[in-house]
């Protein structure tokens, strides 16, 4: 039992972790009854919903409506399609309608004026790269709500929101790349409570609940530099490789080979991107023995050479 517990930790620790942000965009909400405002499904994006006063209901397809109070914090990790509203079955604008641009560095608001109770709201779309998702980070509930004694337990992430939602907020030089790690760290802050809840309640994610296939996934995360097969991942973790194969399809949503492969190609654009290791030792550092295999992989997934993804990320940085 200890060791499906540390299997369970080390899962979430290293699959659950945040992906880096590329962009933001965050606006503040005034908004006063009746009022509700419909957002679409956003590729690409996480949302992030904090509640500076009064509250609002969140609403998604075939969802169960859920409130939100004063200090209560709500994360789309795929930017599922929700209405936010003051009744949850009012129907409302579209939030294009009301914020038309929404580039990631920018900054928008919206005022709605009605005669009920007022609310305050920061919202904001983060942006990160699809090709790091994993296949349990895809899997994460359409929403995951942080009430707020929950936020107040991580002071570092309450006083991150109150200052990032803060009418006066510090500008200056740097402001565009200070914003978006700010958010980015609320983002991790968010997170790591609610994989703390996740280790606890594994109904949340059914793959917690499998030994084997959690193992699997660990091994994947924490050895991917291993010339692994997937007979040889099946058998690590006692299985037979069809059952394998089929159990890991069902609980991570894809199969063990893209998903090894994914993990590698994670850890092939971090060094790419974001260190000054070789070119060329890349492909030994993420498991391939083949240069020209490794360069064919990094393409199909990420549509660039290596290369041309580390001139493109040496420009943006």
């Amino acid at each position: 039992m200890e060791t499906m517990r540390s299997d369970s930790d080390d899962l979430l620790s290293e699959l659950l972790k945040p992906l880096r942000l590329t962009g933001v965009f965050d606006s503040r909400w005034h908004v006063s009854a009746p009022w509700s405002i419909e957002g679409d499904a956003e590729e690409s994006v996480a949302v992030l919903h904090y509640v500076v006063e009064g509250g609002c209901w969140i609403t998604g397809a075939d969802q169960p409506p859920q409130q939100l109070h004063a200090g209560d914090l709500a994360v789309f990790p795929t930017g599922t399609a929700h209405r936010l509203s003051d009744l949850p079955d009012r129907q409302g604008l579209p939030l294009k309608a009301v914020l038309p641009e929404r580039e990631p560095g920018t900054s928008g608001e919206i005022r709605i004026e009605g005669e009920g109770p007022t609310s305050r709201l920061l919202c904001a779309g983060l942006h990160y790269d699809a090709s790091a998702a994993s296949g349990l980070y895809r899997a994460l509930p359409w929403v995951l709500v942080l009430d707020g004694s929950q936020v107040d337990r991580e002071p570092l992430l309450r006083d991150t929101l109150r200052l990032l939602a803060a009418p006066d907020r510090p500008t200056g030089p740097g402001d565009r790349l200070i914003t978006l790690r700010a958010f980015e760290m609320a983002f991790v802050l968010a997170l790591r409570p609610l994989l703390r809840d996740f280790t606890e309640n594994s109904t949340a994610l059914p793959v917690l609940r499998h030994p084997a296939i959690s193992r699997a996934m660990v091994m994947i995360a924490t050895r991917f530099a291993e010339p692994w097969t997937i007979e040889a991942l099946a058998r690590e973790v006692g299985m037979s490789r069809s059952a394998f194969t089929a159990a890991f399809r069902e609980l991570v949503g894809e199969a063990p080979a893209r998903h090894l492969t994914g993990r590698r190609m994670q850890e092939a654009a971090r060094l790419l991107g974001e260190t000054s290791v070789p070119q060329s030792a890349v492909p030994q550092r993420v498991g391939y023995q083949s240069a020209v295999g490794f360069h064919l992989a990094f393409r199909k997934w990420f549509g660039k050479t290596p290369g041309e993804y580390r001139s493109h990320a040496a420009t943006v940085a």
